[in-house]
């Protein structure tokens, strides 16, 4: 039996909605503008799989790891599904954390929940014990669901270390061989009816890049979120013959939703998820199901022009690369359309919401030199100088932002977002850009202190709070160094105590203590004391001056 459509199941569901504490909506007015403009269109999740299901139920929805699923049978199987997490135990609004490869079973879950009203949280492959543990308390986590292993790590264990400190933490969910756990497989039962949310109802959590401490959690609803994906999917023009290849995690932002896996099946395409962004197991995907549209972050991108030399996969059904995640230089923009026969589409994003494109319309020097201009007409961009202040256009300033599907505030992070937001509720997204008269924005850099390692960021003071707890170690400062390759690397200035350890037990430290990968620093060096500014602070400016120059010297030796 699936959700009834009626008034009186609509009025149970406004009776029992959980009310979400720490989430700040968009102010009354605003929101009514939204709906009257038809930008919020009162669709959520659920409702727009069940009408994808319902007009072409055997069109190929998913393809990956040899299975592939029709929009029907991902339907029923969300169904299923979201009857077995409720026999389970997990109600509306719980939280429950999502940490999956990109497999089919991401999008079970995540429809599943979305139909039961329950809120993933969408973690990355990536993160490890102190991030996960930080999801599962700030959100007071019910469950958790993983993959059994997924290169070469073994997320079992990483759940059961977290599971001994979350107090709220009652299931631990594995697609695959799930040990002494509970296995995804054995919760696909018959359907029952279930309360429907709404539209303005918070959907899902994100994670922002963070500047400070560990990701602030990012609450998107129906409403905003979906008209991303809409308007998204109509600006790269999609439709059901588009095939989108998702070679990036699924669960971020820009492999979601921009217009991501989200935006193909919105226009009843088709998803190729790639277990691997490597060129080899990508180019034979693209082959293989005729992609049309993929997108990467720049050190990838510039892998796969080089590889793309020897390549011989045909890949000539692909008319679009994204390119996003970080700034894309101009001599590697140029190399796209050459090395791969498609056009160029740069993406300038965030969790947060504001999401701009270059168009596929757009004449070169624009594709080539800016990051694009905002989707919305009802995106609202100011660029200032430190005083909040309008600079004038072509200067570079400090990017603000607000509008239909950027939200209002961090959940939980009252004290974050009196800095976060202004007054009147722009976002101040730390990036430094300059505008262009035509309202295309080119980024300059970041004002936060965070480093864009090859798109994936690293907030300065979470890893230096690690380092820290190191007996050995007295003072950190982690900045950010050039890199060819990936635009940034971390380079971690230390003041030891009495004899500095080697750099790999500092690492080795790290990792034990649950820190991602990519989080540790790619370089230590120790100092006596750390450079201060004339009010005492550590001058990260003249640590990122002495490395990089450092770097320049060795280079040229």
């Amino acid at each position: 039996m699936r959700p009834g459509e009626d008034a009186l199941e609509r009025a149970v569901w406004k009776e029992r909605r959980p009310s979400l504490d720490g989430f700040t909506p968009w102010p009354p007015e605003l929101a009514a503008l939204y709906r009257r403009t038809g930008t919020w269109r009162g669709e959520t999740f659920g409702e727009l799989l069940r009408e994808r299901a319902a007009r072409h139920p055997d069109r190929i929805a998913l393809v990956g790891d040899g299975r592939r699923l029709s929009y029907g049978e991902l339907d029923r199987r969300a169904d299923r599904l979201a009857a077995g997490l409720f026999r389970l135990g997990i109600q509306p609004g719980d939280r429950v954390v999502v940490q999956l490869p990109n497999i089919a079973e991401f999008f079970d879950v995540c429809f599943a929940l979305f139909r039961l009203g329950a809120l993933p949280v969408l973690a990355l492959p990536a993160h490890r014990r102190s991030e996960i543990g930080y999801f599962c308390e700030h959100t007071g986590a019910v469950a958790y669901v993983i993959a059994d292993r997924d290169g070469g790590f073994d997320y079992r264990e990483l759940a059961r270390q977290v599971q001994r400190e979350a107090t709220t933490l009652k299931h631990v969910i594995v697609a695959g061989d799930p040990g002494d756990l509970t296995a995804l497989s054995s919760l696909y039962i018959d359907p029952v009816a279930l309360p429907r949310p709404a539209a303005g109802d918070v959907a899902f959590f994100q994670l922002s890049g963070g500047s400070t401490g560990v990701p602030k959690l990012i609450p998107r609803t129906h409403d905003d979120y979906l008209y991303s994906v809409r308007a998204s999917a109509e600006i790269c023009a999609l439709d059901a013959e588009s095939v989108y290849l998702a070679v990036l995690p699924v669960a971020h932002n820009f492999t979601l939703s921009s217009p991501g896996s989200l935006g193909a099946l919105y226009a009843g395409g088709r998803v190729v998820l790639s277990r691997r962004p490597s060129p080899d197991e990508a180019f034979a995907w693209i082959e293989r199901e005729k992609v049309t549209i993929t997108a990467l972050v720049p050190p990838l991108a510039s892998l796969w022009l080089e590889s793309a030399r020897t390549a011989r996969h045909d890949m000539s059904s692909l008319k679009v690369l994204q390119v996003g995640g970080a700034r894309l230089s101009a001599e590697v923009a140029r190399r796209v359309r050459p090395a791969l026969g498609c056009a160029l589409q740069q993406v300038f994003g965030m969790a947060e919401g504001l999401v701009n494109y270059t168009r596929l319309d757009d004449p070169d020097d624009i594709t080539l030199e800016t990051q694009g201009r905002p989707i919305s007409p009802h995106d609202e961009i100011r660029v200032v100088d430190d005083e909040d202040e309008d600079v004038e256009t072509g200067q570079v300033g400090h990017l603000l932002t607000r509008g239909p599907y950027t939200i209002r505030g961090y959940y939980r992070a009252d004290a974050h977002n009196a800095k976060a937001f202004t007054r009147d509720g722009f976002y101040r997204t730390g990036d430094l850009v300059r505008r262009t008269p035509a309202g295309y924005l080119i980024v300059e850099g970041r004002a936060k202190d965070q480093i864009n390692r090859g798109g994936e960021k690293i907030a300065a003071e979470e890893v230096e709070n690690h380092v820290l707890a190191h007996p050995a170690v007295r003072d950190a400062a982690l900045v950010s160094m050039p890199d060819a390759l990936l635009g940034e690397r971390s380079c971690a200035f230390l003041v030891p105590r009495g004899q500095p350890p080697a750099a790999r037990e500092i690492s080795a430290f790290l990792r034990e203590r649950g820190v991602a990968q990519y989080k540790v620093p790619d370089r230590i060096e120790w100092l006596d004391a750390l450079p201060t500014t004339s009010v005492g602070k550590v001058d990260k400016k003249a640590l990122r001056r002495w490395i990089a120059e450092r770097l320049d010297q060795g280079a040229r030796a």
